[in-house]
């Protein structure tokens, strides 16, 4: 039987089924496992949820969806990719000099490689 702390399948002290971390029951899956099956939500309420105990952030939760309201993913439409194309291009796109990197730039610098090791010119 798991830990008395985060079993709550009932959901009298949670307010909505809390399980274990890895003790779900079939059927109730995260996001992150209806995306990896080409689903999302759908509109659907939370239907349970997992808490597990963390080091570094405390007490962590994990929503859980029933698989069986889950819908298809919609497809992207050709003007969804093509802002898409447009953002990752931008964010590519030193402002310094105007050039493609190649690589999305780093928001520390904030400019391409070459940019930041170039040395200040004095006026």
């Amino acid at each position: 039987m798991p830990g008395p702390r985060f079993w709550d399948p009932e959901g009298d002290r949670y307010g909505i089924p809390t399980y274990s971390y890895r003790l779900a029951p079939d059927g109730l899956v995260t996001r992150r496992q209806l995306r990896a099956r080409g689903l999302r939500p759908g509109g659907q309420p939370v239907a349970a949820q997992i808490l597990w105990r963390s080091r570094r952030r405390g007490v962590r939760a994990a929503y859980l969806y029933r698989l069986d309201l889950a819908r298809p993913v919609r497809p992207m439409t050709p003007a969804k990719w093509a802002a898409l194309d447009k953002a990752l291009a931008a964010r590519r796109t030193c402002p310094n000099c105007g050039r493609d990197a190649g690589y999305t730039l780093s928001t520390s610098l904030g400019v391409c490689v070459p940019c930041a090791d170039a040395p200040a010119l004095v006026a």
